[in-house]
């Protein structure tokens, strides 16, 4: 049997993926739904962009997630024992331009890749670089907008496959996704609002999730929306909340600061992000960031949260508390923005810690702190914005008791 390599990238637009079909004067499987795919000419990875630059157009909107070891598809027809690396990248555009080998596209939620005709083995494929609970508990590198979303697709895609065999253990794996990050309300409450929404068949699970997923794509978007109308020209930020970048990139102010957020230094690939997006950007040490307010004119600091307790406080990455005071002390507007889901009932919150070597590796016998997030009192903030636009501290309370409700799903669903 002939052993051909190929690669299959899914690229992936907020919670949908582009599925091509195929012409039906290409060599194999003519008029099936598939990922961007093609022959892994030279290397696998550099297959994969070859292909989305060739098929779709869109390298340069793309940011791979990750990949996964080769999928064996054997077609006794054809006599080919097809070597499948499947890749998983996410996409900031949705203007495919189809080459000749393509007739149609369409981005769809992953499920719909079970009632399609498709090439062989493209759930598998896909299901090798779908997010799952490990994936959600490991990533440092996102918000909790993000991580929220991937919370949904792990319930999403596992009802999805649940449907397809009549069974399925949702209540534990909601219970894991929420347990994965503690601290980020948006993965809890968008997590219990499924399981709260939805009855126990895997049919009803799937639709919550689904319509979940769209709900936070558009709430986020939303919420980016309502912070632009509060920017000033000269703004400051910290960290990485894919809200604040989708605000700052639509308002398109005159100069943006953004602190380096040690020891990940996630506010570094924030700025790469802004400046491929136009804007005039500038880094700065986090300690640095009073001096920066005092003598870069900075006229609104904006940064994302993590949480939104009952009472107003924002937990949000660590130096942002610092921000908030410098801020105030420069008489500068100071403001977090965030989905109405990451409102959370009471006045505490866990915290997750950093690995300690991230900020000391050295064989002295030292104690290391590495705190991940803290706390910014209601009183240092001028607002928090949400896509219902800023809220009052009686409206903060009041979703936050909305949330308590939706927690209240019984232990034993699923």
């Amino acid at each position: 049997m002939d052993e051909r390599a190929v690669v299959t990238c899914f690229l992936r637009h907020g919670t949908e993926v582009l599925l091509v079909r195929r012409g039906e004067s290409v060599g194999s499987y003519p008029g099936k739904w598939g990922g961007v795919s093609g022959f892994a000419e030279g290397t696998p990875h550099e297959a994969a962009r070859w292909e989305i630059a060739e098929e779709v157009d869109l390298l340069t909107a793309v940011t791979q997630v990750r990949s996964a070891d080769p999928i064996p598809v054997e077609d006794d027809d054809r006599g080919t024992r097809w070597l499948v690396h499947p890749y998983l990248f996410d996409c900031e555009s949705t203007d495919v331009t189809l080459n000749e080998e393509l007739v149609d596209y369409e981005w769809v939620q992953p499920p719909e890749i079970l009632r399609r005709e498709t090439v062989p083995k493209l759930w598998a494929a896909y299901a090798a670089v779908a997010p799952s609970v490990e994936s959600v508990r490991a990533d440092t590198d996102h918000g909790s907008a993000y991580i929220s979303l991937r919370a949904l697709e792990v319930l999403r895609d596992r009802a999805a496959v649940a449907a397809e065999r009549g069974d399925g253990d949702y209540g534990s794996l909601a219970r894991d996704l929420r347990d994965a990050r503690p601290s980020m309300g948006a993965v809890v409450n968008r997590i219990n609002r499924v399981m709260a929404t939805a009855e126990t068949t895997p049919e009803s699970v799937l639709e919550a999730a689904t319509e979940a997923c769209q709900r936070a794509v558009n709430s986020d978007a939303e919420a980016a929306e309502a912070a632009m109308s509060v920017l000033g020209e000269r703004v400051l930020t910290l960290s990485r909340s894919g809200t604040v970048l989708d605000a700052l990139r639509e308002a398109t102010p005159e100069a943006v600061y953004v602190a380096e957020s040690r020891p990940a230094r996630e506010g570094v690939d924030a700025a790469d992000e802004l400046a491929d997006a136009g804007l005039d950007v500038t880094v700065f040490v986090d300690a640095a960031v009073a001096e920066v307010i005092r003598t870069e004119d900075v006229d609104t600091v904006l940064f994302g949260a993590d949480t939104v307790l009952s009472d107003g406080t924002v937990v949000n990455k660590v130096g942002s508390h610092p921000a908030a005071l410098a801020a105030e002390t420069a008489g500068v507007d100071c403001y977090a923005v965030c989905s109405r889901d990451k409102i959370v009932p009471g006045t505490e919150a866990d915290r997750e810690p950093g690995p300690p070597n991230a900020v000391y590796d050295g064989d002295a016998d030292v104690g290391v702190l590495n705190p991940t997030f803290e706390a910014v009192p209601a009183e240092r903030l001028d607002g928090v914005i949400t896509e219902d636009g800023p809220l009052s501290a009686s409206d903060v309370a009041a979703v936050a008791d909305e949330h308590a409700a939706l927690a209240e799903w019984p232990e034993s669903a699923g």
